[in-house]
């Protein structure tokens, strides 16, 4: 089967072949970020709409990874283009407060039930200045991650972000797996869902832990959901060993709820990193928390700095966000979301595959295999070459979902009924082919 859909992947897609090769004249891989890219070559993207793309070949395709949550509320929503428009009236850029910037952080403070908040650019920004803020409040250095947890690309949240595990040891107390050209200083490594493991590393070295930080939900490893307690757990142990918690949400944010996954799952960390879903697809990051750590900025003692922070367009994308992602738009998005789960469950049992599906507000996954992921080392267990072949299978008939194999569809507010019914009979029709 996979070599029959290599075949058709390339009979159907000449052009974004033609325009792979092209690109990589001029950058390389010829493409944007690395992530895009697959071998032979990826699919190149001409417009989109609502909750549609149209490639260089004229296929119209099913968006299911809205650019990982930051297009919830689906391509060119009017209500965010509107409020672009009456934006650019008044200014691209100003570099100086302005009332506009202002009126954008207090949403973010009311909405995700935070004190203060520092606008950035990207996931990648938010997560750095979040761990520095750390650094800077308690006079620490050393950081705690997750093994296979994935930050953006500031070098300490690089480290083991998906290690090799002959270089990862062993599972309790895993090694630090540094990639090349990289400068982490003092990173320890733990596993998702264990609190002795981290408790262990807390108690041998919190005097020069400054923070822990992750994903309250892991998302780049499909989905990967929190024990019953784990998080409960993890808030108990930072406050009792002085360790700033950070909660990574640039990918769950209002993916997961009107006020994201901390408030949905009831654990407040210390300080929160946002982005993607808050921008309404403009560049927009966030980092924020509690009154005294952001103060740390105010008295001088982290230095935080950006042209584009807070700039007038990106405040145009947040406004409009906040006023479309109501409880009850949500609610609609993740009602669709669970129908595809459940439906796609069915299917899973009536042909006796080796997957579940796993949800998470207005995302979700299946996952290749039969038990539970808990944790990276599951994650790896998983069957990566079914993954791909139904990766592959979707694009071939018009769904595009992200390539990495390990990433999860999103339901935007531009999806509905059709789109639901194209994404299960298009798994039904897998599950076919596959047992036929």
């Amino acid at each position: 089967m996979m070599a029959a859909e290599w075949a058709l992947f390339t009979k159907s897609t000449f052009a974004s072949g033609v325009e792979s090769t092209i690109a990589k004249d001029s950058s390389p891989l010829g493409v944007t970020s690395s992530f895009q890219y697959w071998d032979p070559y990826p699919i190149s993207v001409v417009s989109a709409k609502g909750a549609w793309m149209t490639d260089v070949d004229g296929r119209q395709l099913l968006d299911l990874s809205m650019g990982f949550g930051a297009m919830l509320a689906g391509h060119l929503n009017e209500e965010v283009i509107a409020e672009t428009k009456a934006a650019l009236e008044g200014g691209m850029l100003f570099v100086t407060p302005s009332p506009i910037s202002r009126d954008g952080a207090e949403r973010l403070c009311k909405r995700f039930e935070i004190d203060k908040v520092r606008f950035a650019n990207s996931g990648t920004e938010a997560t750095m200045y979040a761990v520095r803020t750390a650094k800077a409040y308690n006079g620490k250095s050393a950081i705690v991650k997750l093994e296979g947890g994935y930050h953006g690309s500031y070098d300490p949240l690089t480290v083991s972000a998906k290690p090799d595990l002959d270089l990862a040891g062993n599972p309790e107390e895993p090694n630090p797996v540094v990639g090349k050209g990289i400068n982490v200083g003092v990173v320890f490594v733990v596993p998702f869902n264990n609190l002795p493991a981290l408790e262990k590393v807390f108690a041998r070295d919190h005097e020069s832990i400054a923070c822990f930080i992750l994903e309250p939900v892991l998302e780049n490893l499909g989905i990967v959901l929190p024990d019953a307690g784990y998080l409960a757990g993890v808030r108990e142990l930072c406050t009792k060993y002085n360790i700033v918690l950070i909660f990574d949400e640039v990918k769950t944010g209002l993916t997961a709820g009107p006020r994201g996954a901390a408030h949905r799952i009831g654990v407040q960390p210390d300080l929160i990193c946002l982005a993607k879903s808050i921008g309404g697809g403009l560049p927009l990051a966030a980092f924020g928390g509690k009154a005294e750590i952001m103060d740390t900025i105010t008295k001088g003692a982290m230095a935080h700095f950006g042209t584009f922070n807070g700039n007038p367009l990106a405040m145009a994308g947040l406004r409009a966000m906040d006023r479309l992602c109501t409880e009850e738009a949500l609610a609609t998005a993740e009602a669709f979301n669970k129908q595809a789960l459940d439906r796609i469950t069915d299917i899973i049992e009536e042909f006796q595959l080796p997957a579940h599906t796993v949800g998470f507000g207005v995302k979700g996954c299946v996952t290749w295999s039969k038990d539970p992921v808990r944790n990276y080392r599951d994650y790896k267990a998983t069957d990566f070459a079914i993954a791909e072949l139904s990766w592959l299978w979707s694009m071939n008939r018009g769904i595009i979902t992200p390539p990495g194999l390990d990433e999860q569809w999103l339901i935007s507010l531009a999806h509905g009924q059709k789109e639901i019914d194209l994404l299960v009979e298009d798994f039904r029709a897998f599950a076919v082919a596959l047992r036929s």
